[in-house]
């Protein structure tokens, strides 16, 4: 189900295995106060200004695991709970999930807190993107295999396959839809 080589010292092509990395090497959290210039015409924090922190997480995350540049290929879901407000102080705490050959899932956690209280934070959001590993020409470049320390992070490696085999299914009907539409003569 996965595109990991499942040889422990080398892949299928002969190259060796890169060694593993814990959840724990590359885990962060982005944390930002949220200003009026943040904000959307309702007078919340706008979508967009949380989305480009999950991103800018993840992109830490993924570049970490990786060990080098990482650019986003997809953001699967971005699932807003709550409004965030002006004054509220946002953690963006992100992991790698799964690892392919080339490419990465992080699953991303947005919570949100007043910036002059103690009450705990609020989740606020959730996302998975997903990120290819590249070299300097931009070509796919192999990643190192996520080695899952806790039972959660067990569940999450267990999830994120489940995504992924969604992901490959719908595109593959997507593809299968439009060629069948292009022999009966649809242009699109």
């Amino acid at each position: 189900m996965t595109d990991q080589a499942t040889a422990p010292d080398s892949t299928e092509s002969g190259t060796p295995e890169i060694p593993g990395k814990p959840t724990s090497a590359s885990r962060t959290t982005l944390s930002h106060i949220m200003t009026q210039a943040d904000t959307n015409l309702l007078g919340t924090v706008h979508g967009g200004v949380i989305m480009k922190l999950v991103d800018d997480a993840a992109g830490a995350v993924a570049g970490r695991h990786s060990g080098g540049p990482a650019v986003t290929a997809s953001m699967d879901e971005m699932a807003f709970l709550e409004p965030v407000r002006v004054g509220d102080l946002v953690h963006v705490k992100a992991q790698v999930n799964w690892t392919g050959r080339t490419s990465m899932e992080v699953g991303v956690r947005v919570l949100a807190e007043r910036w002059n209280e103690s009450n705990p934070a609020t989740h606020v959001g959730s996302a998975y993107l997903v990120f290819a590993a590249v070299d300097a020409d931009g070509k796919p470049r192999r990643v190192p295999p996520v080695l899952p320390e806790t039972e959660r992070d067990e569940r999450r490696y267990q999830e994120a396959q489940i995504r992924r085999t969604h992901r490959l299914a719908r595109r593959r009907a997507i593809l299968e839809l439009r060629e069948r539409r292009a022999a009966e003569g649809f242009e699109d």
